[in-house]
């Protein structure tokens, strides 16, 4: 640490030290409204688009050139439409906690109305069948996160850096914390 942020560090426990009960109370209130304010659009988010994850992050360069890694993905998955061949879906598989974006490269369609369909990445060579859980060899609608409607390009790199180095986001995440409940407005 150099001397300037030692002394700035040092001016922010003076600031939080001048503060009196009132001040810090409405400091926590803040910062919990913030944090509140966030989960609520989440949630919104959720509803208004039928996704359990409305938006993600593509993480990975299976889906060159049509998205990169790092770009930010908005999806939607309204339950009432089908699932047709060329369309970039977010699939969720047993056993995996990441979610795949990839597209749909087959359809098969049973006599009951049931549909299974099948994905590939874009830049791989082969189908997603050696993704999917053991013995799965099509997905199914329960399967789907959601669908791509519209991206961000490498607007997602930031989440990527910080999952990759942790003590970077946690840093980033303490700074911004220490801001809010100092930050006198």
């Amino acid at each position: 640490m150099g001397i300037a942020s030692i002394l700035q560090l040092d001016e922010m426990m003076g600031d939080f030290n001048r503060m009196n009960k009132r001040q810090s109370l409405y400091q926590v209130l803040s910062f919990a409204m913030i944090v509140s304010s966030a989960l609520m659009i989440w949630k919104g988010l959720m509803v208004v688009t039928g996704s359990e994850s409305p938006i993600v992050v593509v993480l990975s360069g299976s889906m060159e050139p049509a998205f990169h890694r790092g770009d930010l993905l908005f999806l939607t998955n309204y339950k009432e439409e089908p699932v047709r061949v060329g369309e970039i879906v977010v699939f969720k598989v047993e056993g995996r906690d990441i979610p795949i974006v990839h597209r749909v490269i087959k359809l098969h369609e049973k006599e009951d109305g049931t549909v299974k369909f099948l994905t590939k990445g874009d830049n791989n060579n082969v189908d997603d069948r050696g993704l999917y859980a053991p013995g799965q060899l099509w997905l199914t609608k329960k399967d789907i996160v959601g669908r791509a409607r519209g991206f961000l390009p490498y607007v997602g790199i930031i989440t990527i850096f910080m999952n990759e180095y942790p003590k970077v986001k946690w840093a980033i995440l303490s700074i911004l914390a220490i801001f809010v409940l100092l930050h006198r407005e």
